[in-house]
């Protein structure tokens, strides 16, 4: 179901004039609101008459995750906090958290952007959303509540935890769709599993999988075991949380909705603008919230973009693919570039292992050594050493073939790799300990 075709299937011609206007708009009310990017046009030397068209946004600064932190918290706002509605954050790695607001109007815009969103993937008035996400502030849990109220969905705000609880709730309410982060659900389905249950046997039908990179090989594991079609969703809070982009059930990439979110792939290294079908850094330019707009925000997010229609659902939104990784989780082992999701698409071919896994980095003799910790499947876990050894084996010769990289692999036991009810802990980096 298309939710808004306005927009949604608007010609690329008529969607770059929007886009234009809406951005001289966003440049102007940054320019009179914000000191932040008073200053910094200032330095730059940017005026804003000078933003007349999409030929015109490499010109301006980039906006990164740092920018938000010195400016904690609201001094990025475009308003009095007498206007805001709703405030979230997200933890930082340098005890300074990321905060987010948003007024009344940018509020139904995030229920708006999230209800094209449901319905992308398939979601009617009809369903009922068993929603997994964490609720506070984490943007996912409320971000999706919002979109399915705007849908004319049921939503069961259930957020993350009590995992037994959960499967009750949901074989009792009748769920149809589930949200929450793939890892999350592969757990479930485990529970459900150990409790008896088929999972591919509940009423789930569809799953909107988001929050952390997952491969294609966790899609295939996830849409076998529950029987349903997974989709992937993308967001972030600093733009508006979910509701970005997301696939529809073509899976050819994620609907990205370019006309409140303007966006760029540019060589993470240079900042140079990146032509179509080419691996880069996400930036997006908020186009159309009002209370904490942003210009040229980089995601971190390694993706490519395309313009061409849809060839499953018609749509013309513009359509990024599925997130190699991230610029700040891309580990790099000795002049090799090295994401858990490569790691992640070879475990889930190797019918031994189950894709619950680690990558542990340390530091010897100066150089960086990589290890994967990685569950066997309790059908073949063995006490014979023999069996092990030649698994190990079996399973370092492939990530070798992917990676073009030497690393250590450990078996560990079942169940022995902590669960997570949001986003997996993929890293542990021993190096800076």
């Amino acid at each position: 179901m298309i939710w808004n075709e306005k927009y949604e299937c608007m010609e690329r011609k008529d969607l770059e004039a929007l886009q234009s206007k809406r951005l001289r708009g966003v440049v102007e009310t940054v320019c009179n609101k914000v000191p932040f990017y008073q200053n910094r046009f200032l330095e730059t030397g940017i005026v804003p008459s000078q933003i007349t068209s999409l030929e015109s946004l490499p010109q301006l600064p980039f906006t990164v995750k740092d920018d938000l932190r010195k400016n904690y918290p609201f001094g990025l706002l475009t308003t009095d906090l007498a206007d805001i509605a709703e405030i979230h954050a997200s933890s930082g790695t340098t005890g300074t958290v990321t905060v987010v607001a948003y007024n009344r109007e940018d509020v139904a815009l995030w229920a708006e952007v999230m209800a094209r969103t449901l319905a992308c993937t398939g979601g009617t008035s009809a369903d009922i959303v068993h929603n997994a996400y964490g609720y506070g502030l984490f943007t996912g849990g409320l971000g999706i509540h919002y979109g399915a109220l705007e849908l004319g969905a049921a939503v069961v705000p259930i957020s993350s935890g009590g995992t037994k609880r959960q499967i009750k709730l949901m074989q009792d309410f009748g769920a149809t769709i589930l949200t929450c982060t793939p890892s999350y659900a592969l757990h479930m389905a485990e529970v459900i599993s150990e409790m008896g249950v088929d999972p591919a046997l509940t009423s789930i039908k569809i799953g909107v999988f988001g929050a952390e990179p997952w491969s294609e090989g966790m899609r295939r594991e996830l849409e076998k075991t529950w029987g349903i079609i997974a989709c992937d969703i993308y967001g972030l809070s600093e733009i508006i949380g979910p509701g970005v982009a997301v696939e529809c059930p073509g899976k050819e990439g994620l609907h990205l909705w370019a006309d409140h979110f303007l966006p760029e792939i540019i060589d993470p290294n240079t900042g140079e603008v990146l032509g179509e079908d080419q691996d880069g850094e996400l930036v997006l330019t908020t186009l159309t919230k009002k209370a904490m707009p942003l210009i040229r925000y980089r995601t971190g997010d390694i993706t490519r973009i395309t313009y061409q229609p849809c060839p499953h659902c018609g749509r013309t939104a513009p359509r990024i693919n599925k997130l190699k990784g991230r610029t700040d989780d891309m580990l790099v082992i000795r002049g090799v570039n090295v994401f858990p999701s490569q790691v992640e698409s070879v475990l889930l071919e190797i019918e031994e292992a189950k894709p619950h896994y680690q990558l542990v980095v340390t530091r010897s003799k100066g150089l960086d050594e990589l290890e994967i910790w990685v569950e066997v499947d309790e059908k073949f876990f063995s006490d014979e050493i023999k069996k092990l050894e030649t698994l190990e084996k079996k399973i370092q010769s492939e990530i070798e073939s992917v990676l073009a990289l030497r690393t250590k692999v450990k078996l560990v036991e079942p169940k022995s790799i902590e669960r997570s009810m949001g986003k997996a802990k993929r890293v542990i980096d021993k190096r800076i300990m």
